[in-house]
């Protein structure tokens, strides 16, 4: 097959609506719209979740809960993720993103202490579990809150 022998399947193309173009179109006169009526008209229609004047469905289910705007959100890398690193091995955010264990920072990351670790290292986050620290300061590294 050569690039200029490509072409679509058949039936997987579909013509473009010429409305307006004569009544021998099937759209002509009054390209597919009907006679008179709110959606006839220009800029006529109804905007989304409208019913016609009934309390819309968005309305009529009771609401639940809040969003609190103010929320940060923290990403969580647990301490056994860090044996991927060096003895002596300064782990920030910006290399926890850079070596994938993270891959979006928000507001910070908190460092949990699930698992175990084996590598003495200096980790700087902006928060750290209790069990965590521990285990860092364990295995003989450093904690630095950011």
């Amino acid at each position: 097959m050569k690039l200029h022998e490509l072409k679509p399947v058949a039936g997987s193309r579909k013509a473009q609506k010429r409305v307006g173009r004569g009544t021998g179109s099937g759209l002509g006169k009054t390209a597919g719209k009907g006679h008179k009526g709110q959606n006839a008209r220009t800029g006529g229609g109804v905007k989304p979740g409208f019913e016609g004047g009934q309390m819309p469905l968005y309305r009529r289910l009771p609401k639940r809960g809040f969003t609190n705007i103010f929320a940060k959100q923290i990403v969580e890398v647990n301490v056994e993720r860090l044996n991927i690193f060096e003895n002596g091995t300064e782990v920030t955010e910006a290399l926890l993103k850079k070596t994938g264990i993270v891959s979006k920072i928000l507001d910070g990351v908190k460092i949990l202490g699930n698992g175990e670790l084996t590598k003495s290292l200096t980790v700087k986050a902006t928060k750290f579990s209790k069990s965590a620290q521990e285990k860092i300061e364990a295995a003989g590294g450093k904690v630095e809150v950011i």
